[in-house]
């Protein structure tokens, strides 16, 4: 198969008319040739850091759309089902992916369980991630959350890092807001990456002490704006990568989305593409063809270097998209799942205080971080605790999905809502069951619809609730990104219509339990202060 395009010479930043020759899913050769031609032929992107579970579709539905936007590859930390299920997860996301011609490379979990003081549905340990990163599928130690673990040389910490270095694979790190001396002790444990910089001085720090740092535009989590900047100055040591990215999104774009964004920013085209396509591969040592001669056949084609839309998508030499059509066959999956929670009563939900001043968790849109507010709640006669509507502090639960647990509480600013509750099965890192809401009665019953789904993400107001199932570890769909998109932005537009002022309020919810990310978070154990690393009371003590 011969390709006449003009040729986008990343390693030697040249564009020229080129005929390239395909054979045997590789590229046999790629010839200058004088002729006028409209289109333009680059490598595939690349998804240098990503949960595909949070996508809310297994993998093969993933790829379907991936694909339109010309990513040809993902460098995927499947912790999210590993949490649920332990290895099994893994395996689970390795078998369905193979059915796919997008090229999924996996990490080995870091930190099954985040942390100690959650419960989660499984254990990952060192003899665990030894045997994972044996195989030649899993590519990295995916993202070291337990940055005090490293920090503080905790044995189960630096042994499953050493068995990484044995292995000859990278890894992965997760430090937010870390620099200084601490950010070196990081960096000095052999730790590769960071994908949480939200400021342009910690990221240049790391960049400087020989960190390669990934610029994350996700669902929830946007430091785009924030970081661009630096790959003027560093084009051989950044990436791009979305971490977390709701379905709705996922139709509207992927990495070409943060390419086009960085060229009409002033961005060289060919740091770009490093940064898109050739970082990532070179990094993590994966088997994705650059356009060069020999390489794979991974490539995209695009009609112009304005907005880079996409016309054709190659994988091995095959067209598995083009013009927004995917090529890839639709297979059935199997579920999986572990959820051993009973339904629960009103009463459950209650919290009695001694007095209105609490800690708030103060969510921010667009930010997996939080702040902690001081402020005043609800107190009834028999001293149990309410939501103050009119000051936006809302009531929020976690609860144990794994079994019958007693039910944490606390209380959260900024979700808006002035009815009703939201509640989902994806909370990070552990995924119990996490709910908002103006009273105890909403928040039950969205807790128990998703209770009786076995996974989901729901909406209730007075008199009616809405659910998208979850079955797969209640954390997946098993249909189409389309299907799924089109319940997840109903039920995104009637929590905004009970009020709720959040860009992507489930994506934030779901971050709520996030401990390893400051400041405040809640944990099916309690409110926990992510900063001191310890749990902290709600109770403001004068």
């Amino acid at each position: 198969m011969q390709i006449k395009s003009n040729y986008i010479d990343i390693f030697n930043q040249q564009i020229f008319a080129a005929e390239i020759s395909i054979e045997n899913g590789k590229i046999k050769s790629i010839v200058k040739i004088n002729e006028a031609v409209e289109t333009y032929i680059l490598p595939g992107f690349v998804d240098a850091h990503v949960h595909i579970e949070s996508s809310m579709l297994v993998p093969t539905e993933f790829a379907k759309i991936a694909v339109i936007h010309g990513t040809v590859a993902t460098v995927s930390d499947p912790h999210e089902i590993a949490n649920v299920l332990g290895k099994a997860g893994v395996y689970y996301m390795l078998e369905n992916a193979k059915k796919s011609p997008l090229k999924f490379y996996f990490g080995a979990p870091s930190c099954v369980p985040a942390t100690t003081f959650e419960t989660a549905g499984a254990v990952v340990n060192a003899d665990d991630i030894d045997e994972l990163m044996s195989l030649d599928d899993i590519k990295y130690l995916a993202e070291m959350m337990n940055y005090p673990g490293v920090l503080h040389r905790d044995k189960l910490v630096m042994d499953k890092i050493t068995i990484a270095q044995k292995h000859n694979k990278p890894i992965d790190g997760h430090a937010p807001g870390l620099t200084g001396h601490e950010a070196l002790q990081y960096i000095s444990a052999g730790i590769t990456t960071d994908h949480e910089c939200f400021t342009i001085e910690e990221a240049k720090f790391k960049l400087e002490h020989g960190m390669k740092v990934l610029i994350r535009e996700g669902s929830a989590a946007k430091n785009f704006n924030a970081l661009i900047d630096l790959l003027h100055e560093y084009p051989d040591d950044m990436m791009f990568c979305s971490d977390d990215k709701h379905p709705d999104d996922l139709l509207i774009g992927h990495i070409n989305d943060l390419v086009k964004r960085a060229v009409n920013k002033g961005v060289s085209l060919f740091n770009v593409l490093k940064a898109a396509c050739v970082n990532p591969v070179l990094h993590y040592q994966l088997n994705v063809g650059l356009l060069r001669a020999g390489d794979e056949a991974d490539f995209i084609r695009i009609n112009n270097l304005e907005d880079f839309s996409i016309e054709e998508t190659y994988i091995g030499g095959h067209c598995i998209a083009r013009n927004k059509h995917d090529f890839i066959e639709t297979k059935p999956e199997k579920i999986v799942n572990n959820f051993g929670v009973k339904l629960k009563r009103k009463e459950d939900f209650n919290l009695t205080v001694k007095q209105e001043k609490v800690r708030v968790i103060e969510a921010i849109d667009g930010q997996l971080i939080t702040q902690e507010y001081i402020g005043k709640i609800v107190v009834d006669n028999d001293c149990y605790a309410h939501a103050n509507i009119d000051d936006d502090i809302l009531k929020m639960v976690v609860v144990n999905r794994y079994h019958d647990a007693p039910i944490a509480v606390a209380f959260v600013k900024n979700f808006g809502l002035k009815n009703g509750a939201i509640a989902s099965s994806v909370a990070h890192d552990s995924h119990n069951i996490i709910a908002v809401g103006v009273n105890d009665d909403c928040i039950c019953r969205a807790v128990n619809t998703i209770i009786a789904a076995q996974g989901g993400l729901a909406v209730v107001d007075e008199e009616n609730c809405d659910i998208l199932p979850l079955p797969v570890a209640g954390l997946m769909s098993n249909m189409s990104c389309i299907a799924v998109a089109e319940k997840y932005t109903t039920l995104v537009n009637k929590s905004k219509s009970l009020g709720c002022t959040l860009h992507s309020p489930f994506m934030t919810l779901s971050f709520m339990a996030l401990l390893v990310i400051p400041n405040l978070k809640l944990s099916d154990k309690g409110l926990f202060d992510a900063i001191r690393f310890q749990f902290c009371d709600i109770e403001i003590k004068d």
